[in-house]
């Protein structure tokens, strides 16, 4: 008979890139434990190189990582840190990605793209990935593009709290920024009291990226303060154009509510001379100091993570988290 006893208890651990340390610093910090301790450096010629200072057979790993700029750099890196954790016998891997890179790629507008977001879910299978926990997909279809669970978290309820209890007083009006996300917008207005709905109506040159043509505003927005949302603001032209038509039209005021904050190029100087009241975001994407400003309020998805987290790693249910909307 062997003296080595077999346990069936199951270990939590949490891995992080170098993308957003702090977030998953925060996540780590809302679970009760720590990051593994991971050795991640570079190359000269730009590879990269991971490996984890502890043992993690038999672990119940999540690796956080955000797919910010330099974006193709950080999406290897965690392939890699998958690749890793695989071969180190880890029982269970769960990729979080606060943001999901290339998620606007989804679809074919015309021949010869490509589907970028389904390739890499299907990168992320291949290096390892059993599971995947994101926050806001740009399009709810690419949870199928995945082989395998994959836990889609709205910052929804998180934003719509901030504003219901700094503007819940005033007359709202839920504006989505085009047709296709007023479903987004209805559930917005179901959490701030039925606020009534508009939508802008805006046409695209798809030979020109982040460039909006034209904004009507459809819906009545007049006298009334305006809570403009969005999953993302990349370059802030087509929000802050939007928020410009909502004044132009009669707003009394506009707020913007987005998850993630890209800010890449003139978006922070778009906003700043933009004629909005308060630009509200998420911490899915770190946002250095000298891309903060005055009108923006950065909120902490660490608590939703951490709970999902949570849920997961006890086989519990993280459609619980959004009252049964997931």
């Amino acid at each position: 008979m062997s003296g080595i006893s077999k346990t069936t208890e199951k270990h939590l651990m949490v891995f992080s890139g170098r993308a957003h340390p702090q977030l998953a610093q925060e996540v780590a910090k809302e679970l009760g434990t720590d990051l593994v301790p991971t050795s991640a450096y570079d190359f000269a010629n730009g590879e990269i190189y991971v490996r984890y200072e502890e043992s993690v057979r038999g672990s119940d790993a999540f690796v956080i990582q955000s797919h910010t700029a330099p974006i193709n750099e950080w999406i290897m890196e965690q392939l890699i840190m998958i690749d890793a954790l695989k071969r180190a016998s880890a029982k269970r891997i769960t990729v979080v990605l606060p943001f999901y890179g290339y998620a606007r790629q989804d679809k074919k507008h015309r021949g010869r793209e490509p589907i970028s977001a389904r390739l890499m879910a299907d990168l992320f299978k291949t290096a390892g990935a059993n599971r995947l926990m994101a926050i806001d997909l740009h399009t709810a279809q690419i949870q199928g593009f995945f082989d395998g669970p994959v836990d889609h978290l709205m910052a929804m309820p998180i934003l719509a709290a901030y504003v219901a209890k700094k503007y819940g007083h005033l007359d709202l009006a839920v504006v989505s920024p085009d047709a296709g996300r007023i479903k987004v917008a209805e559930d917005w207005s179901s959490r701030l009291g039925g606020a009534p709905l508009a939508f802008i109506h805006k046409t695209r040159d798809i030979n020109r990226p982040n460039e909006v043509v034209a904004n009507r505003v459809v819906g009545e927005i007049k006298g009334r303060v305006c809570v403009l949302v969005d999953d993302m603001i990349d370059t802030a032209g087509t929000i802050t154009k939007a928020a410009d038509a909502l004044m132009d039209q009669g707003a009394d005021a506009v707020i913007i509510a987005a998850t993630h904050a890209i800010l890449s190029g003139p978006a922070v100087d778009r906003l700043k001379a933009c004629r909005v009241e308060e630009v509200i975001v998420t911490n899915t994407l770190p946002i250095p100091d000298d891309r903060r400003f005055d009108k923006l309020e950065v909120l902490s998805i660490a608590p939703l993570v951490s709970m999902a987290i949570k849920e997961v790693f006890e086989d519990g249910s993280v459609t619980s988290l959004f009252d049964g909307k997931a």
